[in-house]
C-alpha cells in the first residue's frame, strides 16, 4: 500500500499522535497545518521504498536527470518535459539517488540484515483497529513483518545521524521510537492475535553508511504501549471537550490528576 492510499484510511497514526506529548495546542495545530514535502521527509521516503520494496520504485519516483540543465532554454523544456512524464511521482536528484544506492548496497551488506530478510511475511503492511477503552481508532503500516524462530517480528527501518553508542537511544527519547514500538505491538497484535517482537534497522545518512540493529525488549516495548495508551487517553478527551489546551493548562491538568 502507498502512502496516499494509506493517507486516506481512518484512524490516527502514531506519527500524528506523538505531537500531542508536547501539548494538545501543538497536536492541533499539526492536524490543522500538514506539513510540506521538505527533501529530508522524500529523502527518508525514498530510501524506505528503496529498501524495502525496490521492484516498484519507480512507481513512486522519479529521478530527474543530471543532463538537464535549467539555466538553459533546451533545459527548461525538457525539465518541464521531464514533469510531465513524471506527473503524479515524487521527483528525487540524480545526487540522491546515488546516495540512496550507496546506503541500499552497504546496508545489504549487512548479514544481520539480511538475516531479517529470510522469512518475510509482507512488507508495507497497514493494521487498523479500534481501542477498547476509549473506542478511538488507530491505524499503522508496518515497514516489514519477518519471523524468526517461529515468532513474527515487526521491522522499522530508519534513517539517523549516528548509529554509534547512546546515539540512536537518544533519538528513541526525542521521537518517542519506544511510543512507536508500543502503538505497532498492541495495535498488530489485537489484529492478528499473534504476540509480536520489534526490531529496529537504523542506518545512518552520511557516507559510509553504517548500520545497526535494535532489539526492543520487554520493558521497551512495555513502557511504549504504557506511553500510547497515555497519549491516546488525552487524545480521547481532548476530542470530547473540544479544550486543546496548552503548557500551562497543561501543568494544571496533571496535577489534578495525580
Amino acid at each position: 500500500m502507498n502512502n496516499n492510499e494509506y493517507d486516506m484510511m481512518p484512524g490516527i497514526r502514531r506519527s500524528d499522535l506523538w505531537y500531542i506529548n508536547k501539548t494538545p495546542m501543538h497536536f492541533r495545530w499539526h492536524m490543522d497545518h500538514p506539513e510540506e514535502q521538505t527533501p529530508a521527509l522524500v529523502f527518508g521516503q525514498a530510501a524506505h521504498k528503496l529498501v524495502l520494496e525496490k521492484e516498484s520504485f519507480l512507481e513512486e519516483f522519479a529521478v530527474l536527470p543530471k543532463e538537464i540543465d535549467r539555466r538553459t532554454k533546451a533545459g527548461k523544456e525538457a525539465y518541464a518535459a521531464f514533469l510531465t512524464e513524471s506527473e503524479g511521482k515524487t521527483v528525487i536528484t540524480s545526487d540522491d539517488m546515488d546516495t540512496l544506492w550507496d546506503m541500499y548496497r552497504q546496508l545489504m551488506d549487512s548479514s544481520e540484515v539480511l538475516s531479517l530478510l529470510e522469512c518475510v511475511r509482507g512488507v508495507e503492511l497497514p493494521y487498523t483497529w479500534t481501542d477498547g477503552e476509549t473506542g478511538e481508532v488507530c491505524k499503522c503500516k508496518a515497514d516489514l513483518i519477518t519471523e524468526i524462530n517461529g515468532m513474527p517480528y515487526i521491522v522499522d527501518y530508519k534513517t539517523t545521524t549516528s548509529c554509534e553508542d547512546g546515539a540512536f537511544e537518544r533519538a528513541c527519547r526525542k521521537y518517542g521510537y519506544d511510543f512507536q514500538c508500543g502503538f505497532y505491538t498492541e495495535g498488530i497484535e489485537k489484529c492478528t492475535l499473534e504476540k509480536h517482537g520489534f526490531i529496529f534497522i537504523a542506518q545512518e545518512k552520511a557516507a559510509p553508511y553504517a548500520s545497526r540493529v535494535y532489539w526492543c525488549d520487554d520493558g521497551f516495548i512495555r513502557t511504549g504501549k504504557d506511553k500510547y495508551h497515555e497519549l491516546l487517553r488525552l487524545y480521547h478527551r481532548c476530542q470530547q471537550t473540544g479544550d486543546w489546551y496548552g503548557y500551562s493548562e497543561s501543568e494544571l491538568y496533571s496535577e489534578q490528576y495525580e
